[in-house]
């Protein structure tokens, strides 16, 4: 190694180390708290359709140390805010030594967000101590916590004796508000706006349709690396996007030269789908230069489009369409209606499903289950004091024989007794995710969609062993235009080898619109006549689709799609696979409408037991 380059990383070493001021040894992760975040934030009120997600770490504009400049550092910083799709919380918190006040740190900030359900009140840096001012008085639990909070954080604040007059006086009106916040914050004016608070939440949140100021600093945009981080946590800590206009093709670049340049670094044309580009490391090398990166939706009919239509089905091979489509609405939260003939969903039938026995492996699990489910069928009883029957009962006779020696006996008499069976009154429509994600492997053996077709087949044994009624769907989108419905087993169709022939033939493909197929799972469910009717979901992640049917656009149609099946006096249940479910599910299904199954290889076996215990 030169010489030169050995003492350049031994010196960059030593300046970053000695204007570090983390603790990374104490640090306390947003993924090992997001659970109990989440049961905090919905508990305190807060919107309990926002998820949890990672803040980036941003500019802010404040002054810095010499030693910090030098290295390059303290450029940005990670802080907490809710906006309409999720709560933004650091991806770590290392702030504090002791990892007990980092952890105390990220509830603190979560309670603020779940109080800050009103636009009443100051903005901008004004609203950080209003806020906590609020929360102490409602939560007075938080009370000896923020205390504890702002004893150690105070110290860690930049010292105002070294600062300039303007930025001194702000500094202290800041310290002052951390003391005591229910004196309203008089911030005067300065050059650079004062270190980002962390105990209060950002008083700006960044809006994700406009482009974010420049931090206004003089240092060199490098950040170096923290002990114990990886460079992708880093990237996923700072970078930021937002979607634009498509730039014009002619934007002059080769009339004026000089003046497109600061162009071409802020806009990268990294859609390249027929030819692979020498530049592409020079085009990621000025990608990590970019505290925001711009997407804009590319119009043009290119090779990448063709691409990705050739991959769909023709109609020759695709599974066969019943019928033109079926119209259903979609529940726009932003506008609180429903959106009337949104979706066009479109029952199918496997194309090529040849008639099949079970599955060898599943034989001796499939004997078992039956036996067990055949248990659950009604025991035949004797019914009693009948007008007609099967045999005389002899206890009603002698009571009318009594009666009438009394000259009591009136209407005509029910000497018959009969043997019955029970009538369980059961239908259940089970709707199944065939989206693409069940393409992923669960071990080396088997895949996500080999084990939710076990599942199905262990499942119609184990219903066909009680009588009970029951349909298999399955369903995947591509748009809200095609929304496939695949149709496994109807209602009033026999269990058999042609089923099982449909069940061996699904496949992953496509995305998760799961409104739309509840929708209509709620449909053919609603017009069985049963005394119970169980709705039960079968998936292995969120909702989302192409066409802007992510975050919580999705789940807020899920949602209003599980309250009108219970309004329609049905039960929807969710079985899932997806380890982050919690985080989501309770907003959807109910605290006590789901279950996550940890290890996905359980689930064949698992499925049939639950529909035991919703239907005792």
């Amino acid at each position: 190694m030169d010489p030169e380059e050995e003492v350049g990383k031994v010196w960059d070493r030593l300046i970053s180390g000695a204007a570090r001021t983390a603790y990374p040894e104490a640090a306390v992760t947003l993924d090992g708290l997001r659970p109990r975040l989440g049961l905090l934030f919905r508990a305190l009120g807060g919107d309990p359709g926002l998820s949890i997600e990672a803040a980036g770490a941003e500019p802010h504009g404040a002054r810095r140390s010499l030693l910090q400049r030098i290295a390059g550092s303290h450029r940005r910083v990670e802080r907490a805010w809710a906006d309409a799709e999720a709560l933004r919380l650091p991806e770590r918190i290392d702030l504090f030594p002791d990892a007990e006040r980092n952890r105390d740190l990220y509830l603190w900030v979560a309670a603020l967000a779940a109080l800050d359900r009103t636009a009443e009140g100051p903005s901008g840096w004004e609203r950080g101590p209003w806020l906590t001012a609020r929360a102490l008085a409602r939560l007075p639990g938080m009370r000896a916590r923020y205390a504890r909070l702002a004893e150690a954080y105070l110290p860690l604040r930049p010292d105002p004796k070294r600062l300039p007059a303007d930025e001194a006086a702000a500094e202290r009106a800041v310290r002052e508000a951390l003391i005591d916040p229910r004196q309203p914050l008089a911030l005067p004016a300065a050059r650079r706006p004062p270190y980002p608070v962390a105990l209060w939440l950002h008083p700006h949140p960044p809006r994700w349709d406009e482009p974010r100021a420049p931090a206004g600093d003089d240092g060199e945009p490098a950040d170096p690396e923290g002990e114990g981080e990886t460079r992708a946590l880093e990237d996923r800590r700072r970078r930021r996007g937002q979607q634009v206009a498509m730039p014009e093709r002619n934007s002059g670049l080769l009339l004026f030269p000089f003046d497109s340049i600061l162009s071409w670094s802020e806009y990268l044309n990294v859609d390249r789908p027929t030819e692979e580009d020498e530049d592409l490391d020079n085009a990621a090398s000025a990608a990590d230069d970019l505290d925001l990166l711009s997407l804009a939706r590319d119009n043009r009919r290119s090779a990448s489009r063709l691409r990705f239509d050739l991959d769909l089905p023709s109609a020759a091979n695709d599974d066969t369409p019943l019928g033109s489509g079926i119209l259903l609405p979609e529940w726009d939260y932003r506008r609180g209606t429903h959106r009337p003939d949104h979706c066009r969903l479109q029952p199918m039938v496997a194309l090529e499903a040849e008639p099949t026995p079970l599955p060898h492996h599943l034989h001796r699990t499939a004997r078992r289950l039956r036996a067990q489910f055949q248990q659950l069928n009604p025991v035949r009883t004797w019914r009693k004091a009948q007008p007609d029957g099967t045999e005389i009962d002899l206890d009603a006779y002698e009571r009318f024989a009594a009666e009438r020696a009394a000259g009591q006996a009136s209407g005509e008499p029910a000497l018959y007794q009969d043997l019955r069976g029970g009538d369980r009154r059961l239908a259940c429509l089970l709707l199944a995710d065939l989206s693409l994600s069940t393409d992923t492997w669960v071990n080396s053996e088997a895949r996500v969609i080999d084990v939710i077709r076990d599942s199905l087949f262990l499942f119609a044994e184990s219903l066909a062993a009680t009588g009970d009624a029951f349909a298999l769907y399955g369903f995947s989108s591509r748009k809200r235009e095609h929304v496939r419905f695949h149709v496994l087993k109807e209602f009033g169709e026999r269990y058999g080898e042609g089923v099982r022939g449909r069940l061996a033939a699904i496949k992953p493909g496509f995305y998760t619109r799961m409104g739309t197929a509840l929708r209509q799972a709620t449909h053919l469910l609603g017009k069985r006549s049963a005394e119970q009717r169980l709705l039960l979901l079968l998936t292995d992640g969120k909702p989302n689709d192409m066409d802007q049917y992510e975050a919580r656009y999705g789940v807020e149609d899920t949602r209003m799609a599980v309250r009108e099946a219970r309004e329609a006096g049905l039960q929807p249940f969710c079985v899932t696979i997806d380890r982050d479910a919690e985080d989501y599910l309770p907003h959807l299904f109910g605290s006590q409408g789901f279950v996550v199954i940890r290890t996905p290889e359980e689930l064949p076996r698992r499925l049939p037991q639950l529909y035991a215990q919703l239907t005792q």
